[in-house]
C-alpha cells in the first residue's frame, strides 16, 4: 500500500473513554470523540479476542464520521479470568464481585482495536497478562470507595488508584490502560501511515 504523508487532519476517536482520550492527547495529535451507539452484548461461543475485535470493528462501523478524510480509531477492552469475561461493573456489589475474582490471581487484560479511514479497514487486539495481590473484602469496599470502578473493565483502574492492586503485569501497560498504543501504530502503517509520520500535531 502506499505510505501517506501524514496522518488525516479529522481524527475521530469512537470512544467515550477518557483514558484513550489522554493517551492520544500525550501523542500530540489532534482529534474529536464521538462515541457510537452500539449493543455491545457478547456472544455465546467466541472468544474474548474475537469479542474485543467484534466490538471494535462494529464501533468503528458504526461512527456518524464517514467521509473518506476521516480516520476513526474505535476499541473495546474485556477482563478474562478462567472462563469469565468481565465488562463493566453494573453497580457496588458487581464490582466486588470482579475484584474478588481477580484477587490473588492473573488475569488477561484484551483489547480489541479497529482503524477506518474511508473504505480501509484493519483490526487486531492485545493482550495483556495481570497478576493482582491478595485483597481482603475490607480491602475492595475501600478501593470501590475510591470511585474508579463504574466505568473500567474488571471494575479497576491500573492508572489511578488501582495500581495497588497489581503486583505486576507481562505486556503492554497502556493496554490495560485501554488503548494499546503498539498495536494501533502498527495497524497506522498496515493501513499507509509509516511510524515517522505518526508524531506529533496532525495538520
Amino acid at each position: 500500500m502506499k505510505n501517506r504523508d501524514h496522518l488525516p487532519g479529522d481524527i475521530v476517536l469512537a470512544s467515550a473513554s477518557p483514558r484513550r482520550a489522554a493517551l492520544l492527547k500525550d501523542l500530540g495529535w489532534k482529534f474529536r470523540v464521538e462515541p457510537p451507539d452500539i449493543d455491545e452484548h457478547f456472544l455465546k461461543g467466541v472468544s474474548p479476542s474475537r469479542q474485543a475485535v467484534r466490538l471494535a470493528l462494529e464501533k468503528a462501523k458504526a461512527s456518524p464520521s464517514l467521509s473518506g478524510s476521516s480516520l476513526v480509531i474505535a476499541a473495546d477492552t474485556v477482563v478474562v479470568i478462567g472462563s469469565d469475561i468481565l465488562g463493566k461493573p453494573a453497580g457496588p456489589e458487581d464490582a466486588f464481585r470482579m475484584l474478588s475474582l481477580l484477587s490473588g490471581k492473573t488475569h488477561s487484560v484484551i483489547t480489541g482495536i479497529a482503524v477506518k479511514w474511508g473504505e480501509i479497514l484493519a483490526s487486531g487486539f492485545e493482550d495483556t497478562k495481570v497478576t493482582f495481590r491478595e485483597l481482603s473484602s475490607g480491602q475492595i469496599w475501600a478501593y470501590i470507595a475510591e470511585g474508579e470502578s463504574m466505568d473500567k473493565a474488571g471494575g479497576y483502574a491500573i492508572q489511578g488508584s488501582g495500581s495497588l492492586l497489581v503486583r505486576s503485569i507481562e505486556g503492554c501497560y497502556f493496554n490495560v490502560v485501554g488503548l494499546p498504543l503498539y498495536r494501533l501504530s502498527r495497524l497506522l502503517e498496515d493501513i499507509g501511515v509509516p511510524l515517522e509520520s505518526q508524531w506529533g500535531e496532525t495538520e
